[in-house]
């Protein structure tokens, strides 16, 4: 396996943030491939040997990038993961460090987020706490997003553990497009 650090994987489904992503790295000396989801990352690690990825965590078809976090993770212990999301949840942050993430970002995050989330080994101590309760409807989501994960993101499975109906669930969805 190629030890070069700076072999970059980008997992995202949206091809012209991909591409921005890309080129953004390529000038920074990254050699970088990407793949739209986890049929076409599986082909691509037959013959690339990332040292770092950047994965969405909601791609296209429901797919899940907590699959790709997963499926990099298991070819490679010591690949840094960072996994961008434009809906972070708690739920969804646990379950991808716990899947071998390095960092989790909400987007909109820049390639310097990116970067400095690869450098990062350890938590910061430091990080402000916010002192504003929870509301109901933040809380309600990360329950749900919480269920999706669980299910991963099969949306009739997710709504089955929550006790709900499966177009109840997919019109919340709807309303807070996940990404």
């Amino acid at each position: 396996m190629d030890t070069d650090p700076r072999r970059l994987l980008i997992v995202e489904d949206d091809a012209a943030f991909a591409r921005t992503l890309s080129r953004s790295f390529e000038r920074r000396g990254y050699e970088v491939r990407t793949a739209s989801g986890l049929d076409t990352l599986e082909a691509l690690l037959e013959e690339f040997a990332p040292s770092h990825a950047v994965v969405d965590l909601k791609l296209a078809g429901g797919g899940s990038g907590l699959a790709c976090v997963r499926a990099l993770h298991a070819r490679d212990p010591d690949m840094l993961i960072v996994v961008l999301t434009g809906y972070a949840s708690i739920a969804t942050a646990v379950e991808a460090i716990k899947l071998g993430a390095r960092h989790y970002l909400a987007k909109p995050s820049n390639t310097d987020d990116i970067e400095a989330a690869f450098a990062r080994e350890d938590g910061d101590e430091d990080v402000q706490l916010t002192r504003r309760p929870t509301s109901i409807k933040t809380l309600e989501w990360e329950h749900i997003h919480e269920a999706l994960a669980a299910a991963d993101f099969n949306i009739s499975e997710a709504a089955r553990q929550l006790g709900m109906h499966r177009r109840t669930l997919a019109r919340k969805l709807e309303k807070q497009r996940v990404k």
